[in-house]
């Protein structure tokens, strides 16, 4: 692999971390997605980084678990699904005044829900 293709990957990675731990704090952007993303782009291009990310405090266990198993943890579970509702639930009621936004924020939650509650936990 060329050296600017493989420099590429690791900034885009980088980025994909950066975004995954935002969607950590707001509940309206995925965190999930965006973590297996850097763990791919991470592999084809630096196995340090891709070391890093899958023991990383904050987020190794968490990605790790998902590449291995497909499975959340049901800690992992619970606190996903009360930081969707209290960021959605707090959006609609503090910082949303038009009732479509309302109720598409509300089908988001329920939609995440969904999908969350339907990964295998473990």
């Amino acid at each position: 692999m060329k050296r600017s293709t493989q420099s590429l990957l690791i900034v885009a990675g980088a980025l994909c971390v950066a975004v995954g731990v935002v969607g950590i704090l707001l509940p309206i952007l995925p965190t999930t997605p965006f973590l297996l993303l850097a763990a791919f782009l991470f592999a084809r291009s630096s196995s340090r980084c891709h070391r890093w990310l899958l023991t990383n405090r904050l987020c190794g266990d968490y990605v790790r678990r998902y590449l291995e198993h497909r499975a959340m943890s049901r800690r992992h579970k619970i606190v996903t699904l009360i930081l969707l509702w209290t960021g959605i639930g707090c959006s609609i009621a503090l910082a949303v005044s038009a009732l479509w936004l309302r109720l598409l924020l509300g089908v988001v939650a329920v939609a995440v829900t969904i999908h969350i509650l339907a990964i295998r936990s473990q």
